[in-house]
């Protein structure tokens, strides 16, 4: 197993209860799963991941991982067809989703209490026996192509500038494919692939249950129980499951991607070597909220290039792969990885502007590294993020996935690490940090833009980057608009690619 190989207690609330870490004389049967009772909650949520992801797919099937748990979180089972299922499932208002990433896939389900029986059948028999039949097939063989031709391609320039980056970072790197696949990678499953990669990769071994809420005593321990039982115990694939470390990047690398964009989408990052379960992920993380958390002005790249010069709607940086949950500013949870990166996301900035954004944030991570975090600032930065914090688990479904992800990375619970460690923590081991694991030397640079081949060559050409602004700025911010207009980028041109967008997506390298 790649990682959820060690119990840890979690206990969360005062009627938590935490799985697998009984105390001395306990007779009751452990249990692997993580357990999070609240009796006063109507609802029970139901979190059963499995350590299979993207990097499992086989050579020319990129997108056999994602399509295998649609057919379980938009498919049927063997007495229900899909319709059958939703008609049933609406007078509970309960719901059954699955969710895939490159190295873990969760299957999360909730209702009231009071449906709870008749829910959890059709929740197992998904999970174990899925219908897997012809039209589920297509169906959801579909929507994955149209998320990657339709919606990445075509309509959503945000999430394609941050998929490119990820290809360009992960080149011939297990991680390279989007974690929905490849256009023809897709194209060349078949019914039979999703059955064998179902048998071969939900195994008992490769299982975490979590269930949270007001479900009756000895419900998680039937969960577990039933899966294990109807699953097989292992898959019969020799890999081990090693990840090769990713590539290094060399120099300011750029790929842009042309397209008839109405502005243009910037992506920015590195790999880094530490994740979660590092003492340094701490430090880093207090660098993170004040140079740029997610969608909130406490970031500096959001005070300086949104708030002071209305560049575009949202600058943004991230010590580990970063998907928002819904409208919501917070990550989802149950997307854990071994491999992590840091990057920049610039949102779509208008075209004239797009050279003067990318110097400006570029040259923001270079004194960063340069100047690390004041008292002030780190002591600021630190309350505020102990805090802010506390509302990444604002629903019990969410505080569940988290103490599954603190499982897979093997620590203690991730928001009660985030309050001891930043408490004990100083500015100097912050700036330490900085200093440790980010550069803006080596950076791989992702443009999403129109006329890219244009904006090429106004890069590597070292001329100055002008700026327009539709309002009036200060004085003092026009002064350092001076040292930001000629900022040398220095992109490295051996390492320069424009691609159509058609071309993108399409297979892996």
């Amino acid at each position: 197993m790649r990682g959820m190989s060690r119990p840890i207690c979690l206990v969360l609330i005062a009627s938590a209860v935490a799985a697998g870490c009984g105390g001395a004389g306990d007779t009751a049967p452990a249990v692997n799963g993580i357990g999070l009772q609240t009796p006063n909650s109507p609802l029970v949520t139901l979190r059963v991941t499995f350590e299979t992801g993207s990097v499992d797919d086989p050579v020319g099937k990129n997108g056999l991982n994602a399509l295998t748990a649609l057919m379980i979180g938009r498919g049927g089972t063997a007495s229900l067809t899909y319709q059958e299922l939703t008609t049933a499932l609406y007078p509970w208002a309960a719901s059954i989703g699955a969710q895939h990433d490159k190295e873990v896939t969760t299957i999360i389900g909730e209702v009231h209490r009071d449906h709870l029986e008749p829910f959890y059948e059709i929740f197992r028999d998904l999970i174990v026996a899925p219908r897997l039949d012809t039209a589920d097939f297509e169906r959801n063989r579909d929507f994955l192509t149209n998320a990657i031709v339709s919606a990445l391609r075509g309509n959503d320039d945000e999430e394609l500038g941050k998929q490119t980056l990820n290809a360009l970072l992960y080149d011939g790197h297990p991680y390279e494919a989007t974690e929905m696949g490849t256009e023809r990678g897709l194209a060349s499953i078949t019914d039979d692939d999703v059955s064998a990669f179902h048998a071969e990769r939900y195994t008992a071994d490769n299982m975490l249950v979590g269930v949270a809420g007001g479900y009756p005593d000895g419900f998680l321990e039937r969960v577990e129980g039933d899966l294990a039982a109807a699953l097989p115990a292992a898959g019969t694939g020799g890999d081990d499951g090693a990840l090769p470390p990713p590539r290094a990047v060399e120099g300011r690398e750029l790929l842009l991607v042309e397209k008839d964009a109405i502005a243009t989408a910037i992506s920015i990052g590195f790999p880094i070597e530490i994740t979660r379960a590092d003492d340094d992920f701490y430090p880093l993380m207090v660098a993170n909220s004040y140079f740029g958390e997610h969608r909130t002005f406490n970031g500096r790249l959001m005070n300086q290039m949104r708030g002071l010069r209305g560049l575009n709607y949202g600058d943004y940086s991230y010590i580990e792969n970063f998907i928002q949950d819904g409208g919501s500013t917070f990550p989802v949870p149950n997307t854990p990885r071994r491999q992590q990166f840091f990057s920049i996301w610039i949102r779509p900035v208008p075209h004239h502007n797009a050279a003067f954004a990318l110097r400006q944030a570029v040259r923001e991570l270079a004194l960063l590294v340069e100047n690390g975090l004041s008292q002030e600032d780190f002591e600021a930065t630190r309350d505020y993020l102990v805090n802010y914090s506390k509302l990444y688990v604002q629903t019990t479904s969410r505080r569940l996935g988290y103490a599954m992800d603190s499982r897979f990375y093997e620590t203690e619970f991730f928001i009660d690490e985030i309050r001891s460690r930043l408490e004990a923590l100083t500015v100097d081991e912050v700036n330490a940090a900085i200093r440790r694991y980010l550069q803006a030397d080596n950076l791989a640079i992702a443009v999403v833009t129109r006329d890219a081949e244009a904006f090429r060559d106004e890069l590597l050409s070292g001329e100055p980057s002008p700026v327009a602004y539709n309002t009036a700025v200060g004085d003092e911010i026009l002064a350092e608009d001076e040292a930001i207009k000629p900022y040398p980028l220095a992109i490295n041109p051996d390492r320069v690619r424009v691609v159509p967008v058609e071309e993108m997506f399409v297979d892996v390298s």
